[in-house]
């Protein structure tokens, strides 16, 4: 039997559709994406922001059909053939993108040895703390209040601490860099916890909302986002909301296990 969401909505929609249709040429990178994934997004927005040749293909990880599942084994989004090799995985597709592109600009990751490696700090602490705690406010039910309360907070608490870094309208300051791509993709899903789980952009402190506007209206961020992303999505999110979704990260969730 098929899972439950191998017959999503097939395509992007609005500005992400237009995105796609101006990159369906053969190049070098071929970029396979969910148009409903924010860890596609962030591969997306960050092709985008630096202008990088790319053909894009659609692909649903929930079908694992046989030829990405010979790009990526694990049959999730997103992934890569560069020159006739396959690599996956978000955070490392995102730092292949600055290695493998130099002279593609703007460059998203500081030149000082130090500033990267600052960089890389909080990139790793939105994947250890941010993502993995969203997801769980998510996925806890109305009727668990406690536990609803506790994964409310832990969000906030870890909000805080990245806004305490954040030096500008981006995190560098003026600067779009590899750690606002990271975060954007989950600021432009927060409407789901705010709606069903009582978030406040406003209730994580002085700055955040004003941080999370300035980079949701970028303009490399909206090629990326389907306009109609709320009512196509809105399957995938109601199985989060019941806690019975089927995603590889979900399914960590529940069993307490890092997202992989």
């Amino acid at each position: 039997m098929a899972p439950p969401d191998a017959n999503l909505h097939p395509v992007a929609t609005g500005r992400a559709a237009e995105t796609v249709s101006q990159h369906q040429n053969p190049q070098d990178l071929t970029f396979y994406s969910a148009w409903f994934c924010p860890f596609s997004q962030r591969v997306w927005i960050v092709l985008e922001e630096k202008g990088i040749p790319y053909q894009y293909k659609e692909v649903n990880p929930y079908k694992k059909e046989e030829h990405f599942l010979q790009i990526n084994p694990r049959g999730l989004a997103p992934a890569v053939e560069y020159r006739g090799k396959a690599i996956y995985e978000s955070l490392v597709l995102l730092e292949f993108l600055e290695d493998a592109y130099p002279s593609y600009k703007p460059n998203l990751l500081p030149s000082d040895p130090s500033d990267r490696a600052h960089q890389r700090i909080w990139i790793d602490h939105i994947a250890k703390a941010v993502v993995p705690v969203s997801m769980r406010l998510t996925m806890t039910q109305p009727n668990e209040q406690e536990k609803l309360e506790t994964a409310r907070n832990e969000l906030y608490e870890a909000l805080r601490k990245l806004q305490n870094e954040i030096k500008g309208t981006c995190f560098a300051g003026e600067r779009f860099t590899l750690v606002d791509a990271v975060i954007v993709p989950w600021v432009l899903r927060d409407y789901v916890s705010a709606e069903h789980r009582a978030f406040k952009r406003e209730d994580v402190g002085d700055g955040w909302a004003e941080y999370a506007k300035a980079i949701e209206t970028r303009d490399s961020v909206c090629r990326t986002m389907s306009v109609s992303e709320r009512d196509k999505a809105k399957v995938i999110y109601n199985r989060y909301l019941g806690g019975d979704a089927q995603s590889e990260a979900a399914k960590a969730i529940k069993a307490g296990r890092p997202i992989p």
